[in-house]
């Protein structure tokens, strides 16, 4: 059953993720050559517990760190570790934060230095992703309009949609009903209501599709070794469109370097 969020609870929800948007943009100030993931989550965990906050990650059936520190080929769930990130990685960093019971939950792919630009383009192209579906977060549309809307740009672009995870209810718990594939049908599943919060998560590969999880029990890889991108953002549905908890001012350097991709028509 999707839980519909009164009044009271969205401004409680807007704080949660207005705290989770600054820890993400935090950490993509700290991303850079030389320094660990471990690192990144302590400041991470420092930054939430210091606003009063718990790290809605830390314990969560058993997963030990504030925050998901995923690198290159890693999709999800990355552990973070002694690994100094190196000019030229990708470093997808995925944050929730649990205040006055509540959750905020989101995530970006940063660029560490100097990267390929075919790796720029698989991170520019999972951001265009995000806002599109972002855009179908609206009464009255559908849950399969915010689903096929990530597929068919990314697709349309030659990225593969990671289809082993997806994007997610949120509010007093980080997963609530329903699940939110990357991929789907316009038109189908449940009708979006104002007061719907979702945690809408593109997944993107520049391989297959296919993944697998490593000896950690948690660390998802692709297959093929190809590096991955993952982004989401907490958004509300409400009668005046979508709003997006999570966004605080983003300064996002790679974006600068791109030339703006044309959305196709879908048929």
């Amino acid at each position: 059953m999707i839980i519909g969020k009164s009044k009271k609870e969205l401004e409680k929800m807007r704080a949660a993720g207005r705290l989770a948007g600054q820890v993400r943009e935090h950490m993509r100030g700290l991303a850079r050559p030389g320094i660990t993931t471990l690192e990144i989550n302590r400041e991470a965990e420092k930054l939430i517990r210091d606003a009063g906050a718990l790290p809605t990650f830390k314990g969560y059936h058993g997963f030990p760190y504030a925050i998901c520190a995923s690198v290159n080929e890693q999709v999800v769930h990355g552990f973070p570790s002694n690994y100094l990130l190196r000019d030229g990685d990708i470093l997808s960093v995925d944050v929730g934060v649990t205040l006055s019971g509540y959750v905020g939950d989101t995530a970006t792919t940063i660029p560490i230095g100097s990267v390929r630009p075919e790796w720029l383009r698989l991170i520019h192209v999972s951001e265009e992703c995000l806002a599109l579906a972002i855009e179908e977060c609206r009464p009255g549309r559908y849950l399969g309009d915010i689903s096929s809307a990530v597929q068919f740009h990314a697709e349309a672009q030659g990225y593969s949609i990671v289809r082993d995870y997806v994007g997610h209810g949120i509010g007093r718990k980080m997963h609530e009903d329903p699940q939110i594939p990357n991929y789907g049908k316009p038109g189908t599943g449940p009708r979006l209501k104002a007061g719907y919060v979702f945690a809408v998560e593109p997944m993107l590969n520049l391989g297959t599709q296919h993944t697998k999880t490593l000896a950690d029990g948690w660390t998802v890889v692709t297959v093929d070794g190809q590096p991955s991108a993952h982004v989401e953002h907490t958004v509300a549905i409400t009668e005046a469109g979508p709003e997006v908890l999570t966004k605080v001012v983003e300064v996002v350097d790679f974006e600068s370097q791109l030339p703006p991709l044309e959305v196709a028509a879908r048929t």
